[in-house]
This record gives structure tokens, C-alpha cells and sequence, in this order.
């Protein structure tokens, strides 16, 4: 199998683990909070990942001072798109976000190949505004109107191209399990501030009624989807990248339907279908 459809199937199949994410994540968040969620998300995540990158390349790993830069910029951004989305899910719904959060493809097409640093062929462009076409059907079927849960859902799709642009510079020195290690240890003094500041502790009651949709998040998600995230960035480009994991959203509302019955609109599935046409074209053709 070459690098190229290796990354292609690491895409697809965090693709079918992210979509599980806005589906745990809402149950939890109802729960105890948005704040709470995420951070006992990474705190049990971390354990795990401190755990295997000791094993695998001893905690020094940590220490890696020509990735600092970007190790550190990506703990920035991450961390403040994953406080959007959380955040968001008070607001909207699971469906919502997995659709809204696929325009991170045309940020990263702005971002990146009009730049000139990556560039997509004719059919490769068409593909990409295929799929652009098919989240704005399902994310305005009526009229261009915001809930304040769509708007941080955008605002994080504007940030994850930049996220990744950092993240696919510190794998180039570090191993994917430094890079979620490292983020998560950044991340969880930041969550923990803003938690006791806005939301404090949940009731033991909560927080045991939750726990299952959390540990799913942390081990699922924030682990195993994580570093094939990575590792299909290491070897994909950014916009083919943002462009594959257009399919989150048809695996949310599938999920959506079965766990939550949320019954997706006649406008929601028929915007599907340019999301497929574009991501098999796109998927089909090289970088």
C-alpha cells in the first residue's frame, strides 16, 4: 500500500470515529457542562497517551526543542477549538456540528492553495467546491441565519486548517502520540481555570451518569482517532485531508438517528450527495 492510500484509509476510518463525537459529546455536555466534559476527556486521555509514550519512546519524547514552536502553537489552537466546539453543543445540534465543522475545507483551500503551498487539480478544485455546496445545503435549508452554536462551530472550522498546518509541521520531528501528549498536558491548567471560573465541578451523580460518554470520547476520539488524524496528515495534504473527512458529517447523522433520533431533513440528505460526489473524486486523484 503506498503512503498516499494509507493516509486515504486512516482518513476514512477517523472519519467514522469523529463521527461518533458530537453524539457522546452532547450527552456528556447536558450532563455537566461543557467545560467539565472536555476537561475529564484529556485528563483520561492523557493517562492513556503518557502511558504509551513511555513505552514506546520514553517520556524525554516530551522534550523535543526544534518542535517546541509548533508543538506549542498547536497546543493553542487545538485547545481553543475544541473549548468552541464543546461549547457549542449547548446550542446546536450533533447534525449541525459535524456538517458546519466540514467548511473547515474551504478555509483550508482559501488558507492554503490560493497561497499557492498546496495545489489541487481541476478536478481536485471542482471536488472540493462539491463538497463546500453539499454543507451549505444542509447548513442553511431555508435562509443564511446563525444560532450561536453554528457560529463557534464556524469559528472553530476557520481555526482547524491553521491547527493542522502546525500539527503537520511538529510531526515532521516528533511522533504523533508527542504531539497529542504534549497538547493535552498544555491544555488541561487552561480547562481547569476556565472550568472553576465558569462552570465549577459537577455532582458526583453527574459526573457518574456521564462517565461512560467520556471515557468513549477520550479513548475513541481524543486517542485512537487522534492519531490517525495525525498520521493521515503526515502523509496527506492539509486540503485533501480537510476535504476526506467530509464524510463525518453523513456518520453523525446516521448516529444522530439511531442514538438521539434526531430524523435528518429531506435538504439534510440531499446535500449529502455532492459531499460524496466530492469526496470520491478528490480521494481518486493525487496530490
Amino acid at each position: 500500500m503506498t503512503t498516499q492510500r494509507q493516509g486515504e484509509l486512516y482518513a476514512v476510518t477517523l472519519s467514522l470515529l469523529e463521527g461518533l463525537f458530537p453524539i457522546l459529546s452532547l450527552v456528556a455536555v447536558r450532563e455537566i457542562g461543557a467545560l467539565n466534559t472536555y476537561f475529564f476527556v484529556l485528563l483520561i486521555a492523557t493517562a492513556v497517551l503518557l502511558v504509551m509514550l513511555n513505552y514506546k519512546e520514553g517520556l524525554s519524547a516530551l522534550i523535543q526543542h526544534n518542535a517546541l514552536s509548533d508543538l506549542l502553537w498547536t497546543s493553542f489552537y487545538i485547545t481553543l477549538l475544541f473549548i468552541l466546539l464543546f461549547v457549542s453543543l449547548r446550542y446546536t445540534t450533533a447534525g449541525n456540528l459535524a456538517v458546519i465543522l466540514t467548511l473547515q475545507l474551504l478555509f483550508s483551500y482559501l488558507y492554503f492553495n490560493r497561497s499557492g503551498s498546496e495545489r489541487l487539480n481541476t478536478c481536485q478544485s471542482v471536488a472540493a467546491f462539491l463538497m463546500g455546496i453539499g454543507a451549505v445545503i444542509i447548513l442553511f435549508p431555508k435562509q443564511f441565519h446563525f444560532n450561536p452554536g453554528d457560529l463557534l462551530v464556524l469559528l472553530a472550522a476557520a481555526i482547524a486548517p491553521i491547527a493542522n498546518y502546525y500539527q503537520k509541521r511538529a510531526r515532521t520531528h516528533v511522533s504523533a502520540l508527542t504531539i497529542l501528549t504534549f497538547r493535552n498536558i498544555i491544555a488541561i491548567p487552561v480547562l481547569l481555570g476556565l472550568l472553576l471560573l465558569f462552570e465549577g465541578f459537577p455532582t458526583p451523580a453527574a459526573f457518574i451518569t456521564s462517565l461512560p460518554y467520556i471515557v468513549a470520547i477520550a479513548l475513541l476520539v481524543y486517542v485512537l482517532a487522534k492519531i490517525l488524524w495525525i498520521e493521515a496528515l503526515h502523509r496527506i495534504g492539509i486540503t485533501k485531508l480537510s476535504a476526506m473527512i467530509a464524510f463525518i458529517p453523513l456518520f453523525t447523522l446516521f448516529f444522530a438517528y439511531v442514538f438521539l433520533y434526531e430524523v435528518p431533513s429531506f435538504t439534510q440528505l440531499s446535500g449529502t450527495l455532492p459531499i460524496l460526489i466530492g469526496g470520491y473524486f478528490i480521494s481518486r486523484q493525487k496530490v
